[in-house]
């Protein structure tokens, strides 16, 4: 626990480790074999390493993501990695090329990737924004790369696409050693450089620069377009409205019901402890983060408390797409999407598509969605590729 980085330290008990571990032997049986680690660098960001375990039984991998101190900050058990990402069926390389491109300036800019179709333009654009946590710029997640498909499948249509790796996965020491950090700070400044690098960009229609958040990213989207004027409009995937630290609690006892170990079930009781003090008038930017949910610092949490996404939608003046999907459990219909609809019912160019078989990373599927199909290769269903096309530009390219 002593190379953990605090948000690791704060989230994740001994107890939570071991219980975790013991499952896994259990099921895989004793390990018989350590195999040589494969690591993934990220240009400036953390080290993603895993370290395949062969058990008596079958084997798993044992996933770490070290930053440039050394410290864990993240740390998962896996089930074998047995394909990488290919491209879906609905995405032609043939029809964009991509470009390195920074994000920001200063010590805190981080690298992109603006993917642009050989078209002509003026085109429009967008910028992609990725869920909660140290995201690159893929928001790979496992096998899959939920924000490749989108960037890939919207560019075969004709948008040009700008997605960048979040500071807290490029610059993770910098920003673990920071207290006063928030979620405006984690988002808005690059977001809102990568908007008028569109903007200033010949091939795209500076009037037609949208903003696409998946997860917290669609959260904080409202924010950002408050803050940048020239927003077009905001495309919202699975953003959540319901607070922040309930919502945990609530998705910490799904998952506990679908697996019931102490493990779980000390996670259940530590997240209920913690969100109880994020409710709390005591809490503070002196709060301990270890006392946290997620590990996140006081400083975090007040920002996110004082926030209303649907409230920040409704005083904005452009046309919004909201996307659900049916399945899932992390930002759900009845706890988030109610929040949007209830808001902006009053806003005739809100528009709301639930997509019955998606789950939170918008895979299609059948049946109750589990943490476990993310280990899976999949692809964003080519419908939602299709809803936010036509969006964005009736009769775009396809």
């Amino acid at each position: 626990m002593a190379l953990f980085a605090p948000s690791l330290r704060a989230g994740i008990s001994a107890e939570v480790v071991r219980a975790a571990w013991d499952e896994c032997v259990g099921d895989a049986g004793p390990v018989t074999a350590v195999q040589a680690p494969v690591g993934e660098p990220a240009a400036g960001g953390p080290v993603r390493v895993g370290v395949p375990l062969t058990c008596a039984r079958g084997g798993f991998t044992l996933v770490m993501s070290v930053d440039q101190a050394g410290r864990l900050n993240g740390l998962r058990l896996a089930a074998p990695a047995t394909a990488s990402w290919t491209p879906p069926t609905y995405a032609d390389p043939r029809t964009f090329a991509e470009h390195e491109i920074t994000v920001g300036s200063g010590p805190l800019a981080v690298p992109g990737t603006l993917t642009l179709p050989h078209a002509p333009g003026p085109r429009p654009a967008v910028v992609l924004l990725s869920g909660g946590g140290p995201f690159d710029r893929d928001e790979t997640s496992g096998p899959n790369k939920p924000l490749k498909d989108l960037a890939w499948g919207l560019a075969s249509r004709g948008a040009a696409v700008l997605r960048f790796d979040k500071v807290t996965h490029t610059h993770a020491a910098a920003i673990a050693d920071r207290h006063d950090h928030t979620m405006t700070e984690e988002y808005v400044p690059h977001a809102v450089a990568a908007v008028r690098l569109l903007r200033d960009h010949p091939a795209v229609d500076p009037a037609r620069v949208f903003v696409l958040g998946h997860s917290m990213g669609g959260k904080v989207a409202p924010r950002v377009a408050a803050t940048e004027p020239s927003v077009a409009g905001l495309v919202i995937l699975a953003g959540d409205t319901q607070p922040m630290h309930r919502a945990a609690v609530r998705v910490a006892r799904h998952l506990a019901d679908l697996a019931p170990t102490p493990g779980a079930q000390a996670l259940v009781d530590t997240l209920t402890r913690q969100a109880a003090l994020v409710d709390s008038p005591d809490l503070s930017p002196a709060t301990p983060a270890a006392d946290l949910p997620l590990g996140l610092s006081g400083s975090y949490w007040l920002d996110l408390r004082a926030y209303d996404p649907v409230a920040t939608a409704a005083t904005l003046d452009i046309p919004l797409l909201i996307l659900q999907g049916g399945r899932d459990y992390q930002v759900t219909v009845e706890d988030d999407l109610a929040g949007w609809r209830t808001g902006l019912a009053h806003r005739p160019e809100v528009t709301v598509h639930v997509h019955d078989a998606a789950d939170h990373l918008f895979f299609p599927g059948a049946g109750p969605s589990t943490p476990a199909d993310y280990q899976r290769p999949q692809h964003v269903d080519p419908a939602v590729i299709a809803d936010i096309a036509t969006w964005l530009a009736p009769g775009m390219d396809a």
